[in-house]
Protein backbone atom coordinates (compact mmCIF):
# COMPACT_ATOMS: atom_id res chain seq x y z
CA UNK A 1 0.00 0.00 0.00
CA UNK A 2 1.24 3.46 -0.90
CA UNK A 3 0.65 5.62 2.19
CA UNK A 4 1.58 8.78 0.25
CA UNK A 5 -1.90 8.66 -1.25
CA UNK A 6 -3.58 8.96 2.17
CA UNK A 7 -5.20 12.38 2.48
CA UNK A 8 -7.06 14.17 5.28
CA UNK A 9 -9.67 16.37 3.55
CA UNK A 10 -10.57 18.36 6.67
CA UNK A 11 -6.94 19.29 7.41
CA UNK A 12 -6.31 20.25 3.78
CA UNK A 13 -9.46 22.39 3.66
CA UNK A 14 -8.47 24.08 6.95
CA UNK A 15 -5.10 24.99 5.43
CA UNK A 16 -6.58 26.81 2.44
CA UNK A 17 -6.23 30.57 2.48
CA UNK A 18 -8.39 31.61 -0.48
CA UNK A 19 -12.18 31.45 -0.22
CA UNK A 20 -14.21 29.81 -3.01
CA UNK A 21 -11.04 28.39 -4.60
CA UNK A 22 -11.48 24.59 -4.66
CA UNK A 23 -8.34 22.47 -4.66
CA UNK A 24 -8.12 19.01 -6.17
CA UNK A 25 -6.84 16.56 -3.55
CA UNK A 26 -7.40 13.29 -5.44
CA UNK A 27 -8.44 11.78 -8.75
CA UNK A 28 -10.85 8.85 -9.08
CA UNK A 29 -11.36 7.62 -12.65
CA UNK A 30 -12.87 10.61 -14.49
CA UNK A 31 -13.64 12.49 -11.24
CA UNK A 32 -11.82 15.02 -9.10
CA UNK A 33 -12.17 15.10 -5.33
CA UNK A 34 -11.86 18.73 -4.23
CA UNK A 35 -11.95 20.66 -0.98
CA UNK A 36 -12.79 24.31 -0.51
CA UNK A 37 -13.05 26.91 2.23
CA UNK A 38 -16.11 29.06 1.61
CA UNK A 39 -17.85 32.02 3.21
CA UNK A 40 -20.33 34.45 1.76
CA UNK A 41 -21.69 33.42 -1.61
CA UNK A 42 -20.71 32.53 -5.13
CA UNK A 43 -22.71 33.35 -8.25
CA UNK A 44 -25.79 31.49 -9.43
CA UNK A 45 -24.66 28.92 -11.99
CA UNK A 46 -25.49 25.69 -13.81
CA UNK A 47 -23.43 22.68 -14.86
CA UNK A 48 -25.35 21.56 -17.94
CA UNK A 49 -23.67 18.16 -18.31
CA UNK A 50 -22.37 17.28 -14.85
CA UNK A 51 -23.78 16.47 -11.41
CA UNK A 52 -22.01 18.09 -8.44
CA UNK A 53 -21.73 16.45 -5.01
CA UNK A 54 -21.31 18.65 -1.93
CA UNK A 55 -20.15 16.97 1.33
CA UNK A 56 -19.83 19.22 4.38
CA UNK A 57 -16.71 18.78 6.49
CA UNK A 58 -17.34 21.70 8.87
CA UNK A 59 -19.85 24.53 9.06
CA UNK A 60 -23.15 25.02 7.27
CA UNK A 61 -23.74 25.47 3.54
CA UNK A 62 -27.03 26.51 1.99
CA UNK A 63 -27.68 25.71 -1.64
CA UNK A 64 -30.28 28.03 -3.06
CA UNK A 65 -32.07 26.24 -5.89
CA UNK A 66 -34.90 27.56 -8.01
CA UNK A 67 -37.09 24.91 -6.27
CA UNK A 68 -36.08 25.99 -2.74
CA UNK A 69 -33.27 25.84 -0.18
CA UNK A 70 -31.10 22.89 0.82
CA UNK A 71 -29.17 23.41 4.07
CA UNK A 72 -26.27 21.04 4.74
CA UNK A 73 -24.42 20.43 8.00
CA UNK A 74 -21.25 18.45 8.80
CA UNK A 75 -21.42 14.87 7.56
CA UNK A 76 -24.28 15.60 5.16
CA UNK A 77 -24.13 15.52 1.38
CA UNK A 78 -26.31 16.61 -1.49
CA UNK A 79 -26.01 16.08 -5.21
CA UNK A 80 -27.00 18.99 -7.43
CA UNK A 81 -28.21 17.25 -10.59
CA UNK A 82 -26.86 18.35 -13.95
CA UNK A 83 -28.73 21.28 -15.40
CA UNK A 84 -29.99 22.54 -12.01
CA UNK A 85 -29.23 26.19 -11.37
CA UNK A 86 -27.77 26.70 -7.88
CA UNK A 87 -26.34 29.39 -5.62
CA UNK A 88 -24.08 28.24 -2.74
CA UNK A 89 -24.13 30.42 0.40
CA UNK A 90 -22.22 30.11 3.70
CA UNK A 91 -23.03 32.68 6.40
CA UNK A 92 -19.94 31.57 8.36
CA UNK A 93 -16.78 29.80 7.25
CA UNK A 94 -17.60 26.36 5.86
CA UNK A 95 -15.32 23.54 4.69
CA UNK A 96 -16.66 21.51 1.79
CA UNK A 97 -15.57 18.42 -0.12
CA UNK A 98 -16.76 18.17 -3.72
CA UNK A 99 -16.92 15.27 -6.16
CA UNK A 100 -17.05 16.43 -9.77
CA UNK A 101 -16.28 15.11 -13.22
CA UNK A 102 -12.95 16.42 -14.51
CA UNK A 103 -14.78 18.39 -17.21
CA UNK A 104 -16.83 20.37 -14.65
CA UNK A 105 -16.17 24.11 -14.85
CA UNK A 106 -15.95 25.82 -11.44
CA UNK A 107 -18.91 28.15 -11.95
CA UNK A 108 -20.45 26.24 -14.82
CA UNK A 109 -22.06 28.45 -17.43
CA UNK A 110 -21.12 31.69 -15.63
CA UNK A 111 -17.72 33.39 -15.36
CA UNK A 112 -16.97 35.93 -12.63
CA UNK A 113 -13.89 37.13 -10.74
CA UNK A 114 -14.47 34.16 -8.37
CA UNK A 115 -14.25 31.59 -11.18
CA UNK A 116 -11.16 29.36 -10.93
CA UNK A 117 -9.66 27.47 -13.85
CA UNK A 118 -8.97 23.75 -13.62
CA UNK A 119 -5.23 24.52 -13.58
CA UNK A 120 -5.70 26.81 -10.55
CA UNK A 121 -7.70 24.06 -8.84
CA UNK A 122 -4.88 21.55 -9.46
CA UNK A 123 -2.23 23.63 -7.60
CA UNK A 124 -2.39 21.67 -4.32
CA UNK A 125 -2.17 18.26 -6.03
CA UNK A 126 0.68 19.36 -8.27
CA UNK A 127 2.59 20.72 -5.25
CA UNK A 128 2.20 17.35 -3.52
CA UNK A 129 3.50 15.48 -6.55
CA UNK A 130 6.48 17.87 -6.85
CA UNK A 131 7.45 17.24 -3.22
CA UNK A 132 6.98 13.48 -3.33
Amino acid sequence: MNTESIRTPLAIAESLTELWSPQVIAEVDDMYVKVAKVQGEITWHTHENEDELFFILRGVLTLELESGLVTLRPGELFVVPRGVRHHPIAQEECLVMLFERKATAHTGDTTTKQTRSISAQLRWLEDQKAHA
